[in-house]
């Protein structure tokens, strides 16, 4: 078989090629053409979430808070564009505007009792409840409270209420079985690993497993009963940024590590969605954030999401109808204001939640 294999290639006199030799070339193209061709599958892009605006706030601020009650948000505190009109408090506001998402308009509200910035926020029995934070003393903004204020949106008005046991600002704030938890924070000296829990029926504090990692500007939530306290910076210093992740669990008043926050950032902001914790901006020594990274308890595990249209720190949000506000903040480090509201529908929550 192997002669007759070469015979085919063999001249039979000189100059001439046999007939096999000289259909060889166009017989193997036909065999490579009918060949079957894997062509590599086309994966759909993720679904990593959409941006849209909406009507921006009455005032240009940073180093707020915000909340939603009875399906509209809140934005309270932080200070204002510094002007003529606001020089005697420093640029702190007390400012209280609500944005109704149905008719995207706002509309301004009964003012706190105090000027106050880097306050916790938590949103339960259907009152706002405002808590900790910075005042202004003397010529200093920076003298840390432990205040509690509450506002009733039924009659429009604030109401004090039992002090934190420890006074702090740039600490945040978790709702969990109705309860305030106050996590973290900065009293100007040294971190807060106070955690310290409002029970606002009893108008009562107690205290808690200290904090793991004590931090300031870090973001919390609560996820499937687990409270989570998400980065944040060392004593007031956003080039100390953190990327560590500790959860709580309320009932064995026990800490742990999860996973790592893929960006280390502060002065952000998170919200709760679909099981999901979607953590957006913050600031550090080389800019402000535009990093929109959501945490999954099941596994534990970060994704990124599309990414903020305009990064900014100082920032608060809220969620109405599975789409999450995200709101003021300044564009770049330190003392800078914008009025925006930047709305992020998270994956999945495209079809059938209106808003």
């Amino acid at each position: 078989m192997q002669k007759q294999l070469i015979a085919l290639f063999q001249p039979v006199a000189k100059g001439f090629l046999t007939p096999t030799l000289v259909l060889a070339p166009f017989l193997t193209a036909l065999w490579l053409i009918a060949l079957p061709v894997s062509t590599p599958s086309v994966q759909p892009e993720p679904d990593r979430g959409v941006w849209r605006t909406a009507t921006p706030a009455p005032t240009k601020r940073t180093e707020v808070a915000a909340g939603t009650l009875n399906g509209k948000i809140l934005v309270v505190g932080g200070f204002e564009q510094p002007g003529l009109g606001n020089v005697m408090n420093l640029a702190i506001t007390p400012s209280l505007e609500e944005y109704d998402p149905s008719t995207d308009r706002w509309t301004s509200k009964s003012p706190m009792p105090v000027g106050l910035h880097h306050v916790g926020i938590g949103v339960t029995g259907g009152r706002m409840y405002v808590i900790g934070g910075y005042k202004q003393s003397g010529l200093t903004v920076w003298e840390p409270v432990a205040t509690v204020y509450a506002y009733d949106p039924a009659t429009d008005t604030w109401s004090q209420h039992a002090p934190m046991p420890t006074a702090r600002g740039a600490l945040s704030v978790t709702e969990h079985d109705g309860k305030l938890y106050a996590i973290g924070g900065y009293d100007r000296k040294a971190n807060s690993a106070a955690v310290e829990v409002y029970d606002p029926v009893r108008d009562t504090w107690a205290s808690r497993a200290p904090l793991p990692t004590p931090r300031d500007h870090l973001a919390t939530a609560t996820l499937s009963g687990k409270l989570y306290a998400i980065g944040g910076r060392l004593n007031g210093d956003y080039r100390r940024n953190l990327s560590v992740t500790e959860s709580y669990d309320p009932v064995t008043d026990q800490w742990k590590r999860a996973a790592d926050l893929p960006t280390a950032r502060s002065g952000i902001t998170a919200a709760e969605v679909g099981g999901r914790v979607y953590v957006f901006g913050g600031e550090g020594a080389e800019g402000t954030f535009r990093e929109n990274e959501a945490y999954d308890p099941a596994r534990d595990a970060w994704e990124a999401m599309a990414p903020m249209p305009t990064a900014r720190h100082g920032l608060g949000s809220a969620v109405v109808h599975g789409r999450i506000h995200v709101l003021s903040g300044g564009p770049t480090p330190g003392g800078s204001f914008s009025d925006l509201n930047e709305v992020f529908t998270p994956p999945g929550e495209r079809k059938g939640n209106g808003g």
